[in-house]
């Protein structure tokens, strides 16, 4: 998009470019989303930006009638299977914060330099800017959800100190934590963590989450996962792993829609209530939720193209937005579809980590891949397990997917399709084809959900 198509979109307040770019006042000293809904402002005052990292970096501060920190992120960055894509993969998990800038190199295999300078080059903000705009995001979600301590919040937030924490906040959102905290609705916080974050997890255009549910329902994994309730108004719970503890989440199927307040294709989210053991954990779970549920996507780019088509023209009218469930946690997601849901259940049951608190049907953790090597050794399980567990085959969300996919293949019992699969889900490679199709290239870049529109439809096996 060049900056006049841009303005056309701000000037539109279309919500189909939330995320996408953001846009900065220099009369004000204010970002926001494209759908903001304030006056637009005259075109020689706009700049724009790739990222919200970017316009703090620039000195400007949030909007606080559209909160541009809560948009879904960029659906760009699932696409993109480069440098950058990757990079801002890992920094959305939450990588630079674990493993500082260093860690981030060494996973994407460049020097921190060139990261630097790649990222800088085509974002306008490094590595660093970037997970400072992330922290600020997941510490006022902290101070304005829960009653936790501030000096707790900075902490648990990522940042290394309470000057750092107070500078960052009052700089991104004009307010000190103590005011952002206190212009929260009431109700909406809770006593702890522990006690579940409520969470809005947004996303662009249209969501229908009946397929998704119906797919999590039939691949559910007793102990670590459920849903319950009818169709339509369904929760899904699940455990999960995360890097300092654990974590339990509830997703309700109802999608709720954001007012329109003159934008255009507001989009709306999805309610959660997350529940950690450790509150540093929060940004990393809310990233594997957002992978899962595919809330990242640009549905109306997926749309069109496969709109054009006469087969899937008539899907695409029915299910306008439909969305490819992604992975929770991408190793346990190829563990799952290399022995499928029984034997996966069976493994849970037997090498699976019991939760110190157990919460109704969900007692378990999904075993670690270290744990099902040295429990199972040889055997197909045995091989991928192994090449997990010691970094031979890698799936994290920075990992080279073709790389990812040529281990795969080179494991014993990992045939073509288990491989796509895994591609296509831990992932979330939105152009697989199954092996031995022959897909129309129209398709393209969007062949993993052209083929779930025909699966969701009856017309297809599961990718």
């Amino acid at each position: 998009m060049d900056e006049e198509t841009r303005y056309e979109a701000v000037r539109s307040r279309d919500g189909r470019f939330d995320g996408v770019f953001f846009f900065a006042v220099e009369t004000t000293g204010i970002y926001c989303r494209p759908s903001c809904p304030a006056v637009p402002p005259k075109r020689h005052n706009v700049r724009f930006f790739a990222t919200a990292a970017a316009a703090q970096r620039s000195g400007f501060r949030a909007c606080r009638r559209c909160r541009p920190d809560a948009v879904p992120g960029s659906a760009e960055w699932n696409v993109r299977a480069d440098v950058v894509g990757r990079a801002m993969r890992l920094i959305g998990d939450g990588v630079v914060d674990r493993e500082g800038v260093a860690g981030l190199a060494a996973r994407l295999g460049y020097s921190r330099r060139q990261v630097q300078r790649q990222l800088t080059a085509e974002l306008g903000a490094g590595p660093v800017a970037l997970a400072r705009a992330q922290r600020a995001h997941t510490a006022r979600v902290l101070l304005q959800t829960t009653d936790l301590p501030v000096t707790d919040i900075a902490f648990a937030a990522g940042f290394a100190s309470i000057r750092q924490f107070n500078d960052t906040v009052r700089a991104v959102y004009d307010r000190t934590p103590s005011r952002l905290r206190a212009d929260a609705p009431r109700g909406r916080r809770s006593g702890t963590p522990g006690a579940g974050i409520p969470l809005r997890l947004a996303h662009r255009g249209p969501y229908p989450t009946g397929p998704v549910f119906d797919q999590l329902t039939r691949e559910a994994v007793p102990g670590v996962e459920e849903v319950a309730g009818p169709p339509g108004r369904r929760v899904y719970r699940r455990t999960l792993r995360l890097p300092y503890g654990t974590g339990i989440v509830a997703v309700d199927e109802r999608p709720r829609t954001a007012r329109p307040g003159g934008a255009a294709h507001p989009g709306g989210w999805l309610q959660a209530r997350l529940h950690l053991t450790d509150p540093r954990d929060l940004t990393t779970a809310v990233q594997r939720l957002r992978r899962l549920f595919d809330l990242d996507a640009d549905p109306y780019a997926v749309d069109e193209r496969l709109a054009a088509d006469p087969r899937l023209a008539p899907l695409v009218a029915a299910r306008p937005g439909l969305r490819v469930p992604g992975a929770a946690d991408a190793e346990e997601y190829a563990v799952r579809a290399l022995t499928g849901t029984a034997e996966a259940a069976r493994l849970v049951q037997r090498y699976g980590k019991t939760l110190d608190a157990p919460c109704g049907t969900l007692t378990h953790l999904f075993p670690e891949p270290g744990v099902l090597a040295e429990a199972a050794p040889g055997g197909p399980l045995g091989a991928l397990t192994a090449a997990l567990a010691d970094g031979a085959v890698r799936l994290d969300p920075g990992a080279d997917r073709d790389t990812a996919q040529q281990a795969l293949l080179a494991l014993p019992g990992v045939d073509a399709t288990t491989a796509a699969a895994i591609r296509a889900r831990a992932l979330g490679d939105p152009d697989v084809a199954p092996p031995g199709t022959d897909l129309p290239d129209t398709w393209r870049p969007w062949r993993t959900y052209a083929v779930h529109h025909l699966h969701v439809a009856g017309d297809w096996s599961p990718v």
